[in-house]
């Protein structure tokens, strides 16, 4: 009796006890993986996928036909763990017959709390006053020391108004937030409907909103979007949020608005690079809040990323339809 042929499957980081478990149960598949929590080289990610079956990757890799073109024949299934794909080669991977899962959804109401959290940090200006306090800046009681902003009676303008974009919304309105603003692709007045939700310009979505929060995909259309114009057209005392990608914003444009006091504040979750370099000039400001892309960054989330991506893999690895694949 011939041996059965194991499918060759390339993990390209650590993921949750729970998924790695589940593809050691996976007797028809041999599972390398990449076990350290330091970004894979392009040198190990190379010697890796090639001769791959599957690979299971995140954002921060770059699957191109290079990259394609090592895994050779063998490679049918990649599964991503993130809800954005601008990171594949989409086009070359549908030319290849591949088919490609990823994790919509499951990390929606987490980032959408991490988008309202990164708000209010930055609006209220919480790391400045919390340094206040460690280096002896807090004196007493004075009615104009730092001074923020407030949802109350404001407009918001979402720019992308999906599933994270409308879960912002959700737990913005009880905050008395007084009108919605949002802009896309296309009106989606149903789903608009919960906010009473404006459907405007771009443009006029800068001008008129308090609080500019950025949750759409990046696209050809999306990248760039946030430039000098953008910012110019934006209220003094606007506060810009991005919890998208970094390349929707041009961050030279933004330093610009933020230092000369175009806008009041800045709060991103996303750059162009990750990891910021530590000598940026947006960390010299004290009016823009950085954080290390931890949108998603809940431990149940990140299990639920996890299983996901492993039943998109295995699935789709035995033919199977997968939970959640994207259609090519």
């Amino acid at each position: 009796m011939r041996p059965v042929r194991l499918m060759k499957v390339f993990v390209t980081c650590r993921i949750s006890p729970e998924g790695s478990a589940a593809l050691a149960r996976a007797t028809d598949c041999k599972v390398e993986q990449w076990d350290s929590d330091e970004p894979i080289s392009n040198k190990e990610l190379e010697r890796g996928v090639a001769g791959a079956h599957g690979l299971l990757c995140i954002l921060s890799e770059r699957i191109d036909k290079r990259l394609l073109d090592i895994a050779g024949a063998n490679l049918k299934v990649i599964s991503t763990m993130s809800v954005g794909v601008d990171h594949l080669a989409l086009d070359e991977i549908k030319k290849r017959g591949i088919r490609v899962g990823y994790t919509p959804d499951v990390l929606t109401d987490a980032t959408a709390e991490l988008a309202v959290a990164l708000l209010l940090t930055t609006c209220r200006r919480l790391p400045e006053a919390i340094e206040e306090v460690k280096n002896g800046g807090w004196t007493t009681w004075k009615p104009l020391w730092m001074c923020g902003y407030g949802l109350s009676g404001s407009t918001v303008g979402i720019i992308g108004l999906g599933r994270i974009g409308q879960a912002i919304a959700r737990r913005l309105k009880p905050f008395g937030v007084q009108r919605f603003l949002y802009t896309g692709r296309q009106p989606r007045p149903q789903e608009a409907a919960e906010f009473q939700a404006e459907f405007v310009s771009v443009p006029q979505l800068a001008a008129e909103s308090d609080f500019v929060v950025v949750s759409c995909s990046l696209t050809p259309a999306t990248k760039g979007l946030c430039t000098k114009d953008f910012f110019q057209r934006m209220k003094k005392t606007a506060v810009f949020v991005n919890i998208s990608r970094g390349d929707v914003v041009n961050q030279d444009d933004l330093y610009q608005a933020l230092a000369s006091g175009q806008i009041a504040a800045a709060g991103l979750d996303v750059t162009t690079p990750e990891p910021l370099p530590t000598n940026h000039p947006l960390l010299t400001l004290k009016n823009c809040v950085i954080l290390p892309h931890i949108g998603s960054a809940t431990y149940r989330t990140r299990n639920t990323m996890s299983m996901l991506a492993v039943n998109n893999l295995l699935a789709g690895l035995r033919g199977e339809p997968m939970p959640r694949e994207l259609m090519l």
